[in-house]
C-alpha cells in the first residue's frame, strides 16, 4: 500500500511539472485575433508571432541605461514565426480597412563592456511598463524623448484603442561590432526580454483566443551598431510571441506533492 501511494504522489508531481512547464517549452503558442475592433474587416485570423521594428532611445549613466522604445507591429505570422497571414495590420495604413498597432515600452538595467562586446542585463524599475494600443485610422504620430528616461508622446491619438498593459521583467542583451554579421552598423547583436502582459476590455475583443489570454510576452529584437555612452537613438527589427507562466495554484499543488514525498521518505526512514 505504501508502495501504491508513492506510485501516485510521483504521477501526481510529475504531471504538476508538466503542466507547469507546458507554457515555457511551446516556442511559438498560437492566438487568434479578430480586426473588427480596430477597423479591419477579418476574423479569426490564427498567428503564433507577430512581426515589426522599433526605435529607441537609451541613455547610459555610469554602469546603468534607460531605455524608452516605440514599437510598430508589421504583420501575424504563423508556422513557428515562417509564414505570412492575411490581415489588415499596416504599420502606415493606406486603405479605409488598414489600421496601425504599436507599443510603447520603458526598461531600464545595467551594462557592463569587455572589449568589443557589451553585454545587457535588464532590471526591473519603478517607471518600467509596456502599453500595447490599436491605431484604427493609422493617424498616429509620434515624438522621440529626449533621454530613454522618457515617454515617447503621441499626437492624433485620440482615436487609440489600450488593449493590453505590462511590466518588463527579465531581459539580456549583447552588442559586438566585431561580429561576422555586422555589416554596415546593420546586425551586430540581439536582445531578448520579457514582459508581464495583461489584456484591457478592448484586447480581449481584439485577442480572442486562447482566453484567458496569455500572461507573458516575449520580445526578440536585433541590435544595429551604436556607442554605449550618453544618449542614443538606434532602431532595428523586433518580433513578439506569447507564453504562459504557471498558475499559483499549480505551483502550490506542486509544493504539496513534493512535500508528501519528503513525508513518506522520512515515514520509511523512521
Amino acid at each position: 500500500m505504501k508502495a501504491l501511494s508513492k506510485t501516485l504522489m510521483a504521477c501526481a508531481v510529475t504531471g504538476v511539472l508538466g503542466l507547469a512547464s507546458s507554457g515555457a517549452m511551446a516556442a511559438f503558442p498560437n492566438f487568434t485575433v479578430s480586426e473588427t475592433i480596430a477597423g479591419g474587416t477579418l476574423t479569426g485570423i490564427n498567428a503564433d508571432k507577430i512581426t515589426g521594428n522599433y526605435t529607441e532611445v537609451i541613455t547610459f549613466s555610469g554602469n546603468t541605461f534607460q531605455a524608452s522604445l516605440l514599437w510598430n507591429a508589421g504583420q501575424f505570422v504563423t508556422n513557428d514565426g515562417t509564414t505570412p497571414v492575411p490581415s489588415n495590420l499596416s504599420p502606415t495604413g493606406g486603405t479605409a480597412s488598414q489600421y496601425g498597432l504599436y507599443a510603447l515600452y520603458q526598461a531600464s538595467g545595467t551594462f557592463t563592456t569587455s572589449g568589443t562586446v557589451t553585454t545587457f542585463t535588464f532590471q526591473p524599475g519603478a517607471n518600467d511598463s509596456l502599453r500595447l494600443f490599436l491605431d484604427p485610422n493609422s493617424n498616429t504620430t509620434f515624438s522621440a524623448p529626449g533621454t530613454g528616461a522618457g515617454a515617447w508622446t503621441t499626437s492624433g491619438a485620440g482615436d487609440d484603442l489600450l488593449i493590453a498593459n505590462g511590466r518588463p521583467t527579465t531581459g539580456e542583451g549583447m552588442l559586438d561590432p566585431a561580429l561576422s554579421t555586422c555589416r554596415n552598423g546593420i546586425n551586430c547583436g540581439s536582445f531578448g526580454a520579457e514582459s508581464t502582459f495583461s489584456l484591457t476590455s478592448a484586447g480581449s475583443s481584439y485577442f480572442t483566443a486562447p482566453n484567458p489570454f496569455y500572461n507573458v510576452s516575449f520580445q526578440s529584437g536585433q541590435l544595429n551598431n551604436f556607442t554605449p555612452t550618453g544618449t542614443q537613438t538606434i532602431n532595428g527589427s523586433l518580433d513578439v510571441v506569447f507564453g504562459q507562466v504557471p498558475e499559483p495554484a499549480s505551483i502550490a499543488l506542486l509544493g504539496l506533492g513534493l512535500a508528501g514525498i519528503g513525508l513518506s521518505r522520512r515515514r520509511k526512514q523512521a
